[in-house]
This record gives C-alpha cells, structure tokens and sequence, in this order.
C-alpha cells in the first residue's frame, strides 16, 4: 500500500508571514498538532503546537508579533506519495514525528498522520511503535 492510499489530501498550511496567534486558532480549529509553512504549494518549513510553547510561550516572546518564519523547522521530513506506508511509519518511528506532508517535486500535495496509518490492519504494529518511539521520546 502506498502513502496515495491513506493520505489526506486537503492540507491546512500556513505561510512564513503568518503569526502565531493565527496558527495557534488554525491548530484548535483542525484539530491539528502541526502545520506546514508554505510559499505557494512549496514546503519552507513545520510549526507544531510543542514549537509554540517551547520556543514563544516559554521564552517570552511576543505572540503578538512572532510570525512563522521566526520558530519554524526548515528541516521538514517528508514522503511522496510512490514512498509504502511501511516506509512512512519506520520515518515517523526514526524521526518521532506524527505527521509527514507528502510531496511531489517540493510542492506540498498531502499530509499523511500516524493515525492514517493505524487504521490499516496490516500497519498497526508498525503504527504503534512509532507511537510508543515518540511518547517515550527514545533518541537515537
């Protein structure tokens, strides 16, 4: 089975411009721990509701005037949408992560979760130890 097949197509993204404020609504509204950054359809980076806290809440800084661009990961993991869901859910295991924006050609196409990957019978063990890798927060 390949990422096409569990993926979700309609991604919310926010741009390097955006403030924390409206990240932080977008998150609460979707539901979502993460979004990726994006200038047009192309991934510059990934904020997660932990980047928020972590680096604006806790340092102090303005959520006001923080955007984007100041607390992104540039360094984003991503999958296509050819790559098999075994190979996304040893990345997430690898890289603790929960969510994987899934590209073609660096233009963002999808997003594809961890949960998308445990609704899959034949993926659940491979779900549910990058799971237990990211809630243990085991390194590497």
């Amino acid at each position: 089975m390949k990422v096409r097949d569990v993926m979700t197509s309609q991604v919310e993204s926010v741009t390097p411009s955006s403030s924390i404020v409206d990240i932080a609504r977008l998150m609460r509204s979707s539901d979502i721990g993460s979004i990726p950054v994006c200038e047009g359809n192309k991934v510059l980076g990934i904020i997660t509701d932990r980047d928020i806290v972590l680096q604006v809440i806790a340092d102090g800084k303005n959520i006001q005037s923080t955007s984007a661009k100041d607390i992104m990961n540039s360094e984003v993991i991503t999958v296509t949408s050819d790559q098999d869901v075994h190979e996304a859910a040893r990345i997430m295991a690898e890289y603790q992560i929960r969510r994987l924006p899934v590209t073609e050609q660096g233009k963002i196409i999808g997003i594809v979760a961890l949960g998308d990957l445990a609704t899959e019978k034949i993926h659940v063990n491979e779900a549910g130890d990058a799971l237990s890798g990211i809630s243990q927060g085991a390194h590497h």
